[in-house]
């Protein structure tokens, strides 16, 4: 029978729907309400997404980076607000939540050391504000394992990376600004020694490190404590040890990495104290011994003038050091070392060698006691003033470039003047000159009149350096050295009798000689005071001041006299015409006022 087969039905294939969104999980889970916090949202089906929502708001950006996840910028929002995901097939509808906090942004500051190696592994230290909470460091957009150590400060380990990279902080406030860290290829330190290799565990000591790489150091260990440190070179830093305790291991932290350990063990022997340093200056090119005095000597195993070891030393006891200065420059910190520690600082000088200029005055007399000049430079701290091979009476350091000092006695002629300081000595040659006092002999004429104003000699030896004549306490109205033996002065004013005449050159002041004021003649009477025309006769003056009468005068005539006391002298008359004549007396003193005396004709026959 035949049954009649239906014809096949056709069956139409539909493609498959595409399956809606879904987010499980967003981070982090809150941010500024400032927006601009980066969150990374996971779930499926996030191919294709053509928006994020926080809440009703979208995110101003977003990008795609799997089917699985998409990072994307939080909007300016307030509150707890889901956050979805918009594709072509739908919106996620799982209540995954993110929360706007008013926490503010992190600001970071500075990233320390700001270099490291490509391997990662550098300990950077974060400084900023607003790091409370933190959620993330990132290196780039490579999370780094952190410590959040206060609300200004982070510290994290960079991760492996290369060139300059920026460094963030998230926290609840959002994304802080970045700053940059550079991966460089610098070699790994290599630590070879440290010494000493002990130290007290109050720590201090001063420790020489040296190997290889530790150009651009930013950090040396003891242990897990940072030390403050001193890169001398590629292959020496000075580092200061931290306080601590047992052995630990010394490292170097470079840009390239950070070094091997060598050890160092903290020791409870006390330190050295240091009290003085003598001498506590020297010259520059060193070689000074030196005496350190303190407690905890005996040990020492090293003196430092400064950073410079010294050129030697020797353990003289428990108290006391004697050590060589090396060259250097300035003022510098001398310390001792032991298995105890590193010293306090005593001071030590290093001076410049000095140089004289010049000393003013440049002379003087050979008994000394003056004080003279001297300028130059570098004259801090003389200690001596030679004058030929004599030490100065006394010196003054007045500063750097200026020494007073009281000259010593001497016999006469030039003498180098040398200066003696810690840095060394220097002589001006043949600088100073001596000079004998000045020595009178005599005066002429050895009198004068009151009124002063005559001129008179002064004879002696040393006199051509002459800078005053004085008659007593008055100086000469002017003066004129003619030789080394002889002067001619104006005499002063002054009172009647003796005074004493000096002379003053930069030799000192001469013996006195001396010289007597003289009052003028004065005449009272003339007796007889008239006769003949032919003279011949004789006449008695009386008065005053006639002691030292030179010359008696009838008119213009001279005429021989006698003296017989300071108050009479007889006088020869002379010839003359008939009528009155002047008679005068003259002495140093001066000239008398004329007395009359009258010639009288005989009679005519």
């Amino acid at each position: 029978m035949n049954r009649s087969v239906p014809p096949p039905t056709l069956t139409a294939v539909l493609p498959l729907a595409a399956a809606t969104p879904t987010v499980t999980s967003v981070s982090p889970t809150s941010g500024s309400t400032a927006g601009g916090t980066q969150v990374t949202v996971t779930g499926a089906g996030f191919t294709g997404a053509t928006g994020v929502r926080f809440g009703a708001t979208h995110s101003p950006s977003f990008t795609v980076n799997s089917d699985t996840q998409i990072t994307a910028t939080a909007p300016v929002g307030s509150g707890t607000v889901q956050v979805t995901v918009t594709t072509p097939a739908g919106t996620s509808n799982q209540f995954v939540t993110f929360t706007y906090v008013s926490a503010p942004v992190p600001v970071l500051s500075s990233v320390s050391p700001s270099s490291g190696p490509a391997s990662g592994g550098t300990v950077v230290t974060l400084s900023g504000s607003g790091f409370s909470g933190a959620t993330a460091v990132w290196f780039g957009g490579v999370s780094a394992a952190f410590t959040v150590v206060s609300g200004w400060q982070i510290t994290a380990t960079a991760p492996a990376g290369s060139g300059t990279v920026q460094v963030t902080v998230t926290t609840p406030g959002g994304t802080s600004n970045g700053v940059s860290f550079t991966y460089v290829s610098a070699p790994v330190p290599v630590l070879s020694s440290v010494s000493p290799s002990s130290g007290p565990a109050s720590g201090g000591t001063v420790v020489t490190l040296s190997g290889s790489g530790f150009s651009g150091a930013t950090a040396v260990w003891f242990g897990g404590v940072s030390a403050a440190f001193t890169v001398v070179s590629g292959s020496q830093i000075t580092a200061t040890a931290p306080a601590g305790s047992g052995t630990v291991q010394v490292t170097v932290t470079t840009p390239g990495g950070t070094s091997n350990g060598v050890s160092f063990t903290y020791v409870s022997t006390p330190a050295p104290v240091l009290t003085s340093a003598t001498p506590n200056s020297g010259p520059a090119a060193g070689g000074t011994t030196v005496t350190l005095t303190g407690t905890g000597l005996a040990a020492t195993t090293a003196v430092r003038f400064g950073a410079t070891p010294a050129t030697s030393f020797t353990v003289v006891s428990d108290t006391h050091v004697t050590a060589v200065a090396p060259a250097g420059t300035g003022t510098v910190q001398i310390t001792v070392t032991t298995p105890g520690g590193t010293s306090n600082g005593v001071p030590y000088t290093y001076s410049g060698a000095p140089a004289l200029s010049g000393i003013s005055p440049n002379q003087g007399s050979t008994s000394g006691g003056n004080t003279v000049t001297l300028t130059g430079t570098n004259l801090t701290g003389a200690t001596s003033v030679l004058f030929g091979a004599t030490p100065a009476t006394s010196i003054t350091v007045v500063s750097p470039t200026q020494i007073t000092a009281v000259v010593p006695a001497a016999t006469a002629g030039p003498v180098d003047v040398t200066v003696i300081t810690p840095g060394g000595t220097s002589t001006l040659p043949k600088a100073y000159f001596y000079v004998s006092p000045p020595v009178l002999l005599g005066v002429a004429p050895l009198s004068g009149p009151l009124a002063g104003g005559n001129t008179v000699t002064l004879t002696g030896t040393h006199l051509i350096e002459a800078t005053a004549v004085r008659f007593g306490a008055t100086a000469a109205t002017s003066f004129t050295v003619v030789s080394d033996t002889q002067i001619t002065a104006v005499v002063p004013a002054g009172a009647a009798g003796p005074v004493q005449v000096t002379v003053t050159t930069v030799g000192g002041t001469s013996n006195p000689v001396s010289y007597t004021y003289l009052a003028a003649p004065n005449v009272t009477t003339l007796v007889p005071n008239q006769g003949p025309t032919s003279g011949g006769s004789t006449v008695t003056l009386t008065g005053t001041n006639f002691a030292q009468t030179t010359t008696v005068l009838f008119g213009a005539v001279p005429t021989g006299f006698t003296v017989v006391s300071d108050t009479h002298l007889v006088a020869d008359v002379p010839a003359g015409v008939a009528g009155p004549v002047a008679v005068t007396v003259t002495s140093p003193g001066g000239t008398s006022a004329p007395t009359t005396y009258t010639r009288v004709a005989p009679p005519g026959i």
